[in-house]
């Protein structure tokens, strides 16, 4: 069953990632595959629900991969797709504007 997009493309961008989480774990997996346990460490404050929820959210929006390996105990591993991989350009640009807008405000604190 296919969702329905909207017709903005910027409101199908935030439909896909405009959850805190999912940009960060975009952000971890743009590096390379990750387990879970390695997912949970790098993106923070994240229960382990929340983490399940998100990945099996995005995975169903097609912008990772989840490989299950049959080993004791079970190991998992998290893999961008090609259309999670090209967020890339976009966690980019939100790196450079956030980069810009702590300095322009540190050096209003420290004047």
């Amino acid at each position: 069953m296919r969702k329905e997009l909207p017709a903005c493309p910027v409101e199908t961008t935030l439909m896909l990632i405009s959850d805190r989480w999912k940009v960060l774990i975009i952000r971890d997996l743009i590096s390379g595959t990750k387990r879970f346990g390695e997912l949970k460490k790098s993106v923070g404050n994240i229960s382990q629900k929340v983490l399940t929820s998100k990945l099996r959210a995005m995975e169903e929006d097609g912008l990772l991969t989840r490989e299950v390996f049959p080993e004791v105990p079970p190991r998992v591993e998290y893999t961008l797709t090609d259309t999670g991989y090209s967020l890339k350009a976009i966690l980019n640009s939100m790196t450079d504007w956030g980069t810009a807008y702590k300095k322009k405000h540190s050096d209003k604190n420290t004047v």
